[in-house]
């Protein structure tokens, strides 16, 4: 299976949720109207945890990560977030088992 995926949580600073939110919102536009590539950028709220955020995104291919990477939207998102991020985690996931978007199956 070609696709290629991240986990990321981001931990917040106090009282910064709605800002980083608002960016998100912005930037998951872009992410739509301009990443045909990007199969799932899903955006999280943690339960009990008013100041984490979890992101799922899955790529058709590691080229469309890179594509999203260059993205105006993107940029402009990984600029700004330094306002309102304390902490961020990434894994880099290679999908080998499940079902995906397109109907395949890994």
């Amino acid at each position: 299976m070609a696709n290629f995926g991240l986990f990321v949580r981001f931990t917040l600073r106090e009282d910064a949720g709605e800002a980083f939110d608002a960016l998100i919102r912005e930037t998951a536009a872009g992410i739509k109207a301009h990443e045909p590539g990007t199969l799932v950028y899903a955006c999280h709220q943690v339960e009990g945890a008013p100041n984490e955020r979890i992101f799922f995104e899955l790529y058709a291919d590691h080229a469309a990560f890179e594509e999203h990477e260059r993205q105006p939207h993107t940029r402009h998102f990984l600029t700004e977030r330094t306002k309102y991020v304390e902490k961020t985690e990434v894994d880099r996931l290679e999908p080998y088992a499940g079902k995906y978007p397109t109907g395949a199956e890994a």
